[in-house]
């Protein structure tokens, strides 16, 4: 007897003809990752217009890198203080900027021209700054290894990896408040619209290498609810937002483990239940991107289960591995796991991995900096440079792009409050440094500058889009080939990339 859903050609009640029906629910979620699968393999792909590509997995250049390692110290480092030095603040130090004979960087253009802030704030910071003594370097440098590249002796470990990581010295960025750390992961200021972050542009541009692990992972723990725009896709959809873990080793992937009194079958047969329901209400609402992307993360999570503790596992690493990241020392064993842990998911399949090494308070030095950087910067050296080390003896290196960076510089003058010295250095986006290493990135060297008082980002100056545009390019992205139909991005949006940093 035939089933009269399918006995006519089109189903009287919606007008769609069984073939779409039964794309709909055989192949429409439990699909979901086959047709990932066979986008990412060039066997299907969607409609195009003049203006939209729909991105199947397959890059557009010829890439140099696989995946990205993101580090953000979130809070501000201080440019002058690890990797910019400047004797001249040394010299001067006291003095107010027009008592040098240097340009006031007050008075230069380029402090209207880069800065945008709300105007009551502007005028506080600028009768604060206006009045500032130039603060001196709180810690010495040397310069390191065959390129000569100067480094804060705070970095003594990644000190010993100059030579295979790009300096950039003249980055910049428009707000002056810690929204800053959205701009420089989604290239537009608080005032503006939201875009999507860096990492969900390369999710959704390239997809999956590992159907069992996220593409998109964010490492650390954090409570500023500002953070949460580094990593959300917004217009892109829900699924391309990253997926936080956890480092504990008993609960890794939060919310996932199931109770201790679930039996495995019961939980089977409640992910098929789920499964049938999601079908049925996908044929009604076959729009709901939200609806595709829960049952993604329901089908994800699911395969995670058993991926990512082994994934995460560190029982298989040696001792010699454990103290290169410093696991085995209680000052560097938080973020050291984290090091770690973002080599393991890179080596297993996942694209970007995003981790926070750090809080606001660590390195946001409005006082006392010598004593916050010296001690977040204890935390921070020997993880990375393991990570650097590890990478590049295994030969990840080669197309593993890891990218330092924070979300502004700290100003040359020391900071004064209720019209008390406080020992430390305000915000300062005029001019930053970051640094890049591994995939397609040139090894040993130094890129762009600020003026002699690390006021403005002078030579080679790049807004924070240059470093997305970088990543992008090296990835074999062309941004302006995933555009959303609807979504007009500004030219700053895509920036441009660092070509004098590109191998």
């Amino acid at each position: 007897m035939q089933c009269t859903a399918f006995s006519n050609s089109v189903d009287s009640d919606n007008g769609r003809n069984r073939r779409e029906f039964l794309a709909d629910v055989g192949m429409g979620f439990t699909g979901l990752a086959l047709g990932a699968m066979l986008q990412r393999d060039g066997i299907v792909r969607a409609d195009t217009t003049d203006s939209f590509e729909t991105p199947d997995g397959r890059p557009h250049l010829l890439p140099r890198a696989k995946r990205v390692i993101w580090l953000f110290l979130a809070g501000g480092y201080s440019h002058l203080e690890t990797f910019d030095p400047k004797p001249a603040i040394n010299k001067y130090a006291g003095k107010s900027f027009s008592a040098t004979p240097f340009p006031n960087p007050l008075e230069s253009p380029l402090l209207q021209q880069r800065a945008r802030a709300v105007v009551s704030n502007a005028k506080v910071r600028e009768a604060v700054t206006s009045q500032a003594k130039i603060y001196p370097m709180q810690v010495g440098y040397r310069k390191y290894g065959e390129s000569g590249i100067f480094v804060s002796d705070w970095f003594p470990h990644l000190a010993t990896c100059v030579d295979d990581i790009a300096v950039v010295r003249s980055m910049y960025t428009t707000d002056d408040d810690h929204a800053a750390a959205g701009q420089i992961h989604t290239g537009r200021h608080k005032l503006d619209e939201t875009q999507p972050s860096v990492g969900a542009w390369v999710h959704y541009g390239l997809g999956t290498l590992n159907e069992n692990l996220p593409q998109f992972v964010v490492l650390g723990g954090f409570r500023d609810t500002r953070i949460n725009q580094q990593f959300q896709s917004y217009y892109l959809g829900p699924q391309h937002n990253g997926i936080r873990l956890s480092l504990d080793p008993a609960d890794p992937l939060p919310f996932a483990k199931p109770g201790n009194d679930i039996d495995p079958r019961e939980q089977r047969n409640e992910f098929e239940l789920i499964k049938r329901l999601n079908r049925l209400t996908a044929v009604e609402y076959p729009d709901d991107e939200k609806l595709r992307a829960r049952i993604r993360s329901y089908e994800l999570a699911f395969r995670m289960q058993t991926a990512v503790p082994q994934t995460l596992d560190f029982g298989s690493e040696t001792a010699e591995t454990l103290r290169m990241y410093g696991i085995d020392q209680k000052t560097t064993e938080p973020l050291g796991r984290m090091c770690l842990a973002a080599r393991k998911l890179s080596a297993n399949g996942v694209r970007f991995v995003h981790a926070y090494l750090s809080r606001y308070s660590e390195w946001d030095s409005h006082a006392d900096l010598k004593g916050k950087h010296s001690a977040a910067a204890a935390r921070v050296d020997r993880p990375v440079a393991g990570l650097l080390k590890d990478l590049k003896r295994r030969g990840m290196l080669d197309d593993t792009l890891v990218v330092f960076c924070t979300e502004f510089g700290r100003t040359p003058a020391m900071e004064t409050r209720n019209g008390k010295l406080t020992n430390g250095r305000d915000h300062h986006p005029h001019g930053f440094t970051i640094w890049m290493a591994g995939g397609g990135i040139k090894p040993g060297i130094v890129h762009g500058a600020t003026d002699e008082l690390g006021f403005h980002a002078v030579e080679h100056p790049h807004y924070v889009t240059d470093i997305h545009a970088t990543v992008l390019r090296l990835l074999g992205l062309n941004s302006r080939r995933i555009n959303i139909p609807g979504r007009k991005r500004l030219d700053v949006d895509h920036g441009r990339p660092i070509e004098q940093i590109i191998a």
